[in-house]
């Protein structure tokens, strides 16, 4: 049925596919021309990827990047956090000491700890807080870890608690044992 509805926004004729059913490599085919077909006379009416170029102040409306000094500073080529639509996109953070760069400690707790108060001065730089979390997204390095983190993330995120997932990856940046991201809705 979505066949017939994206033929019909490509004007493409109706085809009786039940007497094609013994030659369907044909009928496959044919709508894959009559799709790039579609395309190409599309795009002679305007100029091939105009959609893709940006200019660098049509960015500047689209998204702001966040950068507070009361968080540690991004570890390569991205932004702390980014905010666009109403909503921020904090990046990666890890419980790195803002002033000195280094982790508060080798344990998990201490730093989960750490990491949820850099994403809330990260969140307070951009307008949010952790009330306005609707998502994050824990990287462990060791899942044996989980009810620990949990027992900590419970007290920066009340009820209703935002959507999560967690995983235990590889390795995360400097040997970190934990790292968290999160999407917040900024306030109207």
């Amino acid at each position: 049925m979505a066949w017939c509805a994206a033929a019909r926004s490509f004007h493409i004729p109706a085809v009786d596919v039940g007497s094609l059913r013994s030659r369907a490599p044909l009928a496959v085919g044919v709508g894959c021309v009559s799709l790039a077909g579609a395309n190409l006379r599309r795009a002679a009416r305007s100029p091939p990827f105009a959609s893709l170029g940006i200019s660098t102040d049509a960015t500047a409306s689209i998204k702001e990047a966040v950068l507070t000094e009361k968080a540690p500073a991004a570890l390569g080529p991205y932004s702390q956090a980014i905010k666009a639509n109403n909503m921020v996109f904090v990046s990666g953070v890890l419980g790195l000491v803002p002033e000195t760069g280094k982790f508060v400690s080798d344990n998990v707790e201490d730093q989960t700890e750490q990491v949820l108060k850099n994403m809330g001065e990260i969140l307070k730089a951009s307008g949010a807080s952790y009330s306005s979390v609707v998502k994050t997204t824990i990287m462990l390095a060791d899942l044996k870890d989980f009810k620990k983190v949990n027992e900590i993330y419970a007290k920066y995120f009340t009820a209703p608690a935002p959507a999560r997932s967690t995983y235990q990856v590889a390795a995360l940046p400097l040997d970190a044992r934990i790292e968290i991201e999160c999407i917040a809705a900024l306030p109207q």
